[in-house]
């Protein structure tokens, strides 16, 4: 089986920076994608930023030229580098992760949520 396993969240100022890592161990053939889902309390679940197989990454407007994501490979690890934190950016980080187990066999997993609390 396959675990996500999130850290870094935390409280901070406006203005702030936190950086959360996300780690994936378990039975893993390739990784196809990974990313960091938002949810805000009595909102939807967005996608912040992700990041595909061939490194490239995908950030929405919101974050863009604030948040970098990257990933360690070796380490099937996930990082969201969040700078210049705003109060909107306050919610629950979901690590999202596609990773294929098998030839046919593809399943998405979540890790458990790390809450990122901006003051103002």
């Amino acid at each position: 089986q396959v675990q996500l396993v999130e850290s870094g969240g935390g409280l901070v100022q406006a203005g702030g920076s936190l950086r959360l890592s996300c780690a994936a161990s378990g039975s893993i053939y390739s990784i196809n994608a990974m990313g960091w889902f938002r949810q805000a309390p009595g909102k939807q679940r967005v996608l912040v930023a992700q990041i595909i197989s061939s490194d490239t990454p995908n950030y929405a407007d919101s974050v863009k030229g604030r948040f970098t994501i990257y990933r360690d490979n070796a380490k099937n690890t996930v990082y969201l580098q969040m700078n210049s934190l705003e109060p909107g950016d306050t919610g629950v980080y979901y690590c999202y992760s596609r990773i294929r187990s098998g030839v046919l066999a593809i399943s998405d997993y979540w890790g458990q949520g790390t809450q990122v609390t901006v003051s103002s």
